[in-house]
């Protein structure tokens, strides 16, 4: 007697799902990580107990040797207000200042002037403490 079963389990598994997933994740991170932009030149930051990450428009950094960066090109501190004018034209006014912790405080509140003047939101990069 021949006695076969009319349901035959496949042993097969479909990847479909799991790729799907896996791109979702995939995407989900890459838009993520283009929030976050740290400037790309060493400065030796101040700490700060409140430090929360922002999404930075235009990046203004001070080295210690007191050169001046926008957006990782160097400028001469007399340019600076022009090349700020230009970078600042068309977008939403906000200049993040990386200034390294031995900078004198005449060029944070120059930089900062420069930023207000031109009607910029101005925020100070520091790092958690």
């Amino acid at each position: 007697m021949n006695i076969k079963s009319k349901h035959k389990v496949q042993a097969s598994f479909s990847m479909s799902s799991m790729t799907d997933v896996i791109f979702l994740l995939l995407i989900f991170f890459m838009l993520t990580a283009s929030f976050v932009t740290p400037s790309g030149l060493p400065v030796n930051l101040p700490s700060s107990k409140s430090s929360k990450i922002i999404l930075q428009k235009v990046s203004v950094t001070i080295t210690k040797d007191r050169n001046f960066f926008v957006n990782d090109k160097k400028v001469s501190s007399n340019k600076l207000e022009m090349v700020l004018r230009n970078e600042l034209s068309g977008k939403e006014g906000v200049v993040v200042l990386h200034c390294d912790k031995n900078v004198p405080v005449e060029d944070l509140v120059m930089v900062a002037g420069i930023a207000t003047k031109l009607e910029a939101k101005v925020s100070i990069a520091t790092k958690p403490d």
